[in-house]
């Protein structure tokens, strides 16, 4: 997620595309239960709060991490209206995921810490330490058997394996996998690492590195960690932040871009092309991206601009490409 000299001064941690473009108004969704209104294609996060991840559901609910601290925001999409939920500690939150169980799973930045918490109360249900002093948990993915955190610093991903319920790892279980094959990072602890999906046949991992090649896409093994680029047909990932995949869909937030790039990719994940470029006036500097329905939702970071406790932030929806 963070990836421009912009963010990673805020977190403290030290190319048009050519193809279709997506703007202007968004036609109302649905009808918002009980309100009469149209859902609202944009709406408030709390002031000074200096959103960077969302993650969509259950239902018809947002929920972003803070880089000002501990607490999570959960948002109704229906109404834009929401509440912050504290989780009992000022560890910042990253990116995050969240499961059907209602769990969010949470990266700590340079905290190193994974979190997972219960999503209606914030309270911790597990909590795990990893990498050294210069990790930088940034993005997760949920897979059906695990949960994998790019270190943005380091080559490598962490691993949380997954019970056939669910159920949580110890932290002797906790997987750390070098990243190999073609991988390479920035020299020394340079930022290189951002986010994470999988591939379409759900067998290995997509991961956004945003210094090899002048950004690029590359399809990981969990098993080895053998990492082979992703033929984009040329597209760089310069400002690559957050990742969504939908069925072949593979949508990348180029955040300083104020841009979300479209490619549709084979089974695999091996091979993908550009089929759009999605623009909107309303962004302001995007840094990751989650679905409902028909359409994504992106929190706007201003990472171009100082933070401020009194800098108001909101969270936008566009229209998804088919």
């Amino acid at each position: 997620m963070a990836g421009s000299l912009a963010r990673r001064r805020l977190l403290g941690a030290g190319a048009a595309l050519g193809a279709a473009a997506v703007a202007g108004p968004l036609a109302p969704l649905a009808r918002a239960q009980g309100t009469g209104g149209a859902w609202p294609t944009s709406f408030p996060l709390p002031v000074g709060f200096r959103p960077e991840g969302i993650a969509t559901g259950p239902g018809p609910y947002a929920w972003f991490g803070s880089l000002g601290g501990g607490s999570v925001y959960r948002a109704s999409l229906a109404t834009g209206r929401g509440t912050v939920i504290p989780t009992g500690t000022d560890t910042p939150t990253i990116g995050l995921k969240s499961d059907h169980r209602g769990r969010l799973f949470l990266a700590g930045g340079p905290t190193r810490l994974l979190r997972v918490v219960a999503g209606a109360t914030g309270a911790a249900l597990a909590t795990y330490e990893v990498g050294r002093p210069a990790t930088l948990v940034n993005d997760v993915v949920l897979t059906p058997r695990a949960a994998w955190f790019t270190d943005s610093t380091q080559s490598q991903l962490y691993g949380l394996p997954l019970g056939p319920r669910g159920e949580l790892p110890h932290p002797r279980d906790v997987v750390t996998l070098p990243l190999k094959g073609e991988w390479t990072a920035a020299p020394g602890d340079g930022f290189t690492t951002n986010g994470i999906e999988r591939t379409p046949d759900g067998r290995a991992l997509l991961v956004i590195n945003v210094y090899h090649g002048g950004g690029s896409l590359f399809r990981v093994d969990p098993r080895t960690g053998d990492a082979r680029r992703v033929d984009l047909g040329g597209k760089k990932l310069p400002d690559g932040d957050g990742a969504l995949l939908l069925g072949r869909t593979l949508y990348v937030v180029q955040q300083v871009q104020n841009a979300v790039d479209v490619f549709h990719l084979d089974a695999t994940g091996l091979r993908g092309r550009a089929v759009a470029r999605i623009t909107d006036p309303r962004f302001r500097i995007p840094t990751t991206v989650a679905t409902y329905r028909d359409r994504l939702y992106l929190p706007n970071s201003r990472f171009n601009e100082k933070p401020d406790p009194a800098m108001e932030y909101d969270a936008v929806a566009v229209r998804r490409v088919d």
